[in-house]
C-alpha cells in the first residue's frame, strides 16, 4: 500500500469516527430534547413538584440549582485563579511543586460519587453543615478546582513572553504585571473555563445526593431573609437540584405523571448545559477577537 492510499485511508476511518461520534451525541440529545420540550411551560419551570397528583413543576429545584451554581462559584473562581497564578508565575520547579501538581491531578479524576462521600464525612458531618447548600457547594468546589486551576495556569502560561518583559522593563512589579498585562490577555481562556466549569456544576448529580441533600422546605420566596429556614437564600438549607430531582422521580416518584415531569426536567438541563457550553465558546471567540482588535 502506497503512502497517499495508507493517508486516505486514516483520514477516511477518522472522518468515519468523527460523524459516529457526532451522530450519537446528536441522536442522544436529539432523543432528549424530543421526549421533553413538549412539557415545558412557564407553569412547569415554575410551580413547585406535587408528590401524589399530576401536575407539578421544577421551579424550586430549579432555583436551588442556580443559586448552588453562584455559591459555587463564588468560591471556586477566585481560588482557582489564586492557585492558577501561583502554579504559573511563582511556583518554583522542585519536589513540592510536582506534589501540588500530582494532587491537582489525582483531583480531577476523582469520581464525583467520592467526592460527594468526602463532602459527607467533612462538611456535613464533621463541620457540622448538615445537608445544605453550603456543604454542597464546598463538596463542588472540590471537584471544580482542579479544572479552574488548569485553565487559569494555561492561560497564564499562554501570555506572550515579551509582553510581560515589556511590562518589567517599564518598572512594574512583578504582581502588577499580572495584574495589568498578563491577566487580561488571559481573561478569554479564563472566562471559557469558569463557563464550562460552571457547566459541570449545574448538571452534577452524584455529589449533591450526599451533601446538598434529596429534598427542600417548601419555599417562600417573598422571604429574603438569608437565616430564615424557607428564605430561598438561606445557603444552610437543604436543596433538591434540578440533577438529583431528575434522578429522584426516575426512581422513586409516585405521582402520576413522574415520566413526563422527568421527561421535561431532563429536557431543561439539556438545554442549559448546551446553553453554558455554546455561551463559553461564543463567549471566548468574542474575547479573543476584541482583544486581537485592540492590539
Amino acid at each position: 500500500m502506497s503512502n497517499k492510499t495508507a493517508d486516505r485511508v486514516a483520514t477516511a476511518v477518522f472522518y468515519f469516527f468523527a460523524f459516529l461520534i457526532i451522530l450519537i451525541l446528536a441522536g442522544l440529545i436529539g432523543f432528549i430534547l424530543y421526549r421533553g420540550l413538549s412539557h415545558i411551560s412557564f407553569d412547569f419551570l415554575t410551580s413547585a413538584p406535587q408528590t401524589f397528583k399530576a401536575g407539578g413543576g421544577i421551579g424550586p429545584q430549579l432555583f436551588n440549582s442556580l443559586f448552588l451554581l453562584v455559591l459555587t462559584m463564588i468560591i471556586t473562581v477566585p481560588l482557582g485563579i489564586g492557585a492558577g497564578i501561583y502554579m504559573a508565575e511563582y511556583a518554583r520547579p522542585g519536589r513540592f511543586t510536582d506534589f501540588i501538581r500530582l494532587v491537582v491531578e489525582v483531583l480531577s479524576s476523582f469520581p464525583s460519587i467520592v467526592v460527594g462521600l468526602f463532602g459527607l464525612l467533612v462538611f456535613v458531618n464533621y463541620f457540622g453543615l448538615k445537608f445544605s447548600l453550603l456543604a454542597g457547594a464546598l463538596a463542588l468546589t472540590v471537584f471544580n478546582l482542579p479544572l479552574m486551576v488548569r485553565i487559569t495556569e494555561q492561560g497564564i502560561r499562554g501570555v506572550p513572553r515579551e509582553q510581560k518583559e515589556a511590562g518589567l522593563a517599564l518598572g512594574l512589579t512583578r504582581w502588577k504585571t499580572i495584574v495589568k498585562i498578563m491577566l487580561p490577555v488571559a481573561l478569554p481562556t479564563i472566562l471559557t473555563g469558569t463557563i464550562l466549569a460552571a457547566g459541570r456544576v449545574f448538571g452534577e448529580a452524584a455529589a449533591l445526593l450526599f451533601t446538598a441533600g434529596m429534598s427542600s422546605p417548601r419555599l417562600d420566596f417573598t422571604d429574603w431573609n438569608p437565616f430564615s429556614p424557607v428564605s430561598p437564600l438561606n445557603p444552610l438549607r437543604p436543596a433538591e437540584t434540578l440533577a438529583v430531582h431528575i434522578w429522584k422521580i426516575n426512581s422513586e416518584g409516585i405521582a402520576p405523571d413522574a415520566a413526563q415531569i422527568a421527561a421535561g426536567a431532563s429536557a431543561v438541563l439539556i438545554l442549559t448545559v448546551l446553553l453554558f457550553n455554546l455561551g463559553s465558546r461564543w463567549l471566548g471567540r468574542y474575547l479573543y477577537r476584541k482583544l486581537t482588535a485592540s492590539r
